[in-house]
């Protein structure tokens, strides 16, 4: 708006009655005076208002009247100025009453100097108010929205309040320095971390100077300076971040990161990563290491045999495969942890076999070991450790006043002979220790090219046999069970046959271990489960029927919704379900084994432990899982003529009573046998005598009639 009416009576009365001509010029000067001052007022870019002596209003500009939102056509000149602050109140842009504005105003008035002040209005601007008093009396005052300003000034309070206290709650250690490369900033985990005060790193020093004095202090080692210096310019001006680990002299470790920062300058931070390398080092040992003997592990062993073969020239070396010889027995006699004792035992008389420090002996697991031998010269080098390895590790071992023995096996392959890639040695090197195992114990064998046909004819009944399944050659025969007592048949176990059109009738030793090693078991299990069961259905009520079960099936987890499964599609009650399991299934002693046979028990279904009496410690097994039913193995029977065989035999049907267990005798097959079984109390007999393997109509046929299948001939 324009500036408000100006009072300019008083040069014209002191115009001179006799000038014509000035007055107008006068006049002219002063209108041009009064625009100008309009001018320059209304442009200010703060509010200006100017009171008399009276405290009226002799001028006030737009932004005035804007600041304020007041009415241009009631703030004029000659309104009081308490009239404009109750205007103010009026429209509601005052956050006091007239009274109250007047009351704190009215000191700055007063005085005969110039005063500022701050208003905060209604809306919650703030207003900078300056008073300067006029030499005829009344005031001017200049009027500044602040508002963006002070907001500004608080955020930037804040702001700092913020820095301040992440600096001061950082986990790390914080340096900042200016374009200059001097410090501007430093926390107190920066002290903390490198146990030092602030008078050692005060404000302005160099990069240069803080590192010196890092070393001068002790904590650093020596250090090449001025290389670190160049290499963290180089990589600050080309905008890159730099890391690096520095050890102190107390052996901890710190991440330094440098990172620039825009305009200028660069952050670097401190981390202390000393547990951290730590774990990382630890981690990285248990990737390359058995937890138990801490001897490199499988993974360590072939990144060395890998890294040797790399070698532009590669110095003859032999692959050792190593397996003991009667540690299941150990653990099965002793427990677990004197197994695990006597592994470490091995793997320190191993570590003393080997001739230098760059052999390599590693544990692949369970009781297999693999030994690296180095720049050997020949086989007789390979046959020397080998030996010493078998006489070192066959002497007995003593712990808590008991002794262990313990063989080993070794199979050797000789770099380049034998292979010259660290699969095809490693390959051959296990034939070499298979063919070994099988031929007897505490011996070692070289690898023969021979040995590689034993392992085609393997992997070709592999194949032939996951074709089989589906192509329906497996079928199952019944060999009845009989009680002795009454003569009566009470059941039959079911026997899985292979009818290979290539191979012919295959026997179950030949295909079982290949169908348990590929896992195809399980399948076959499922289906001579389901098999029998319904194959049971159509037989007497009282009949029960016996089906051999693998560990692998058991460890499966899927086994007993399996024989769920059958039961419910055959109909035939739980109770007339048994389950043959051999010791090497309880000696497994997982969750999932004992879960599984418990929740079956549970069921009703009968759990038989087979060939009892071939295993190392059958009458713990008794004790940990309690069955229903055991049999002596065939061997036992075809020697009873001998009498410490059958002695051995009463005790196990006079263990069986006194348990409550049912005793089975196999291979019975001849009526001496079934005398003697029937004097000693033996419930029930199974062998050519009772019955032949059949088909499931001819064991329909016997078990209807009663009559027992004879062999023929």
């Amino acid at each position: 708006m324009p500036v408000a009416h100006v009072k300019a009576g008083s040069p014209a009365r002191r115009r001179s009655a006799g000038s014509i001509g000035q007055p107008r010029r006068i006049e002219d000067e002063l209108r041009d005076q009064n625009e100008r001052f309009s001018a320059a007022v209304e442009n200010m870019s703060h509010g200006l208002c100017m009171f008399d002596a009276d405290e009226r209003m002799i001028i006030c500009n737009g932004n005035y009247l804007g600041i304020f939102c007041l009415d241009a056509g009631i703030v004029r000149p000659g309104i009081r100025f308490f009239d404009i602050l109750q205007h103010s109140v009026d429209i509601g842009v005052a956050s006091h009453s007239a009274e109250d504005l007047y009351a704190i105003r009215k000191p700055y008035i007063d005085q005969a100097r110039a005063s500022t002040y701050e208003e905060a209005l209604s809306d919650g601007r703030i207003i900078n108010i300056s008073h300067r008093p006029l030499a005829s009396g009344g005031w001017v005052s200049i009027y500044e929205d602040i508002t963006e300003q002070r907001r500004a000034e608080q955020e930037l309070k804040e702001q700092h309040r913020r820095f301040d206290a992440a600096l001061a709650n950082m986990s790390q250690g914080l340096l900042m320095y200016d374009a200059d490369g001097r410090l501007i900033v430093r926390n107190e985990r920066f002290l903390d971390l490198y146990h030092v005060t602030l008078a050692d790193f005060p404000l302005g020093m160099s990069h240069r100077e803080l590192l010196v004095q890092l070393v001068r202090l002790g904590i650093y080692a020596e250090i090449d300076i001025d290389g670190e210096i160049s290499k963290t310019m180089a990589c600050l001006q080309a905008g890159e971040s730099r890391s690096t680990h520095r050890s102190l002299a107390d052996g901890r470790t710190l991440l330094v990161a440098r990172r620039p920062m825009t305009g200028g300058g660069w952050v670097a931070t401190f981390d202390d990563i000393t547990e951290r390398r730590r774990a990382e080092e630890r981690m990285t040992h248990l990737a390359h290491h058995d937890t138990l003997t801490n001897l490199p592990n499988r993974s360590m062993f072939r990144e060395r045999l890998d890294q040797a073969l790399s070698e532009p020239t590669v110095a003859p070396l032999a692959i050792l495969s190593l397996d003991l010889d009667r540690f299941k027995a150990v653990n099965d006699t002793f427990g677990h942890p004197a197994g695990d004792w006597l592994l470490k035992c091995v793997a320190e008389r191993l570590l003393r076999c080997l001739r230098n420090e760059t052999d390599v002996v590693a544990r692949f697991g369970g009781d297999e070991f693999a030994i690296i031998q180095f720049n050997v010269k020949g086989a007789a080098d390979a046959e020397r450790l080998a030996r010493r390895v078998v006489e070192v590790i066959g002497k007995p071992y003593r712990d808590k006043s008991r002794d262990m023995h313990v063989g080993i096996s070794l199979g050797i392959a000789l770099y380049p002979d034998d292979g010259k890639d660290a699969d095809t040695l490693l390959k051959n090197a296990d034939m070499a220790l298979y063919r070994g195992k099988s031929e007897g114990r505490n011996v070692h064998r070289f690898f023969e090219p021979g040995m590689d046909a034993m392992v085609r004819e393997r992997q070709v009944l592999e194949t032939d046999l996951q074709a089989a399944l589906p192509r329906r050659e497996f079928e199952l025969d019944f060999q009845p069970i009989m009680n002795i007592a009454s003569g009566d048949i009470v059941g039959a176990e079911a026997l899985m046959r292979w009818r290979s059109p290539a191979r012919g009738l295959v026997a179950p030793d030949d295909f079982i271990p290949a169908a348990e090693e590929t896992g195809l078991i399980v399948q076959l299990g499922d289906w001579a489960l389901r098999k029998a069961c319904t194959a049971a259905a159509g037989w007497p009520h009282a009949m029960r029927i016996a089906v051999n079960v693998s560990a692998v099936q058991l460890k499966s987890g899927t086994f007993a919704r399996s024989v769920i499964s059958a039961l419910a599609f055959s109909g035939v009650p739980a109770d007339r379900l048994e389950l043959e399991i051999t010791e090497t299934v309880l000696m497994d002693e997982s969750d999932t084994v004992l879960k599984t046979l418990s929740q079956l028990r549970d069921l009703g279904v009968r759990i038989a432990l087979d060939d009892f009496g071939t295993g190392y410690s059958s009458l713990g097994y008794l004790r940990r899982f309690p069955v229903d039913k055991i049999k002596i193995d065939r061997s036992f029977i075809r020697d009873i003529d001998n009498r410490d065989t059958a002695a051995i035999v009463r005790a196990v049907i006079g263990l069986g009573a006194q348990l409550g267990i049912t005793v089975t005798a196999e291979g019975v097959e001849t009526e001496a046998q079934l005398d003697m079984l029937r004097e000693a109390g033996c419930v029930e007999a199974q062998g050519y005598l009772i019955g032949v393997p059949s088909k499931a109509a001819d064991i329909n046929r016997l078990l209807r009639s009663g009559t027992a299948l004879r062999q023929s001939g």
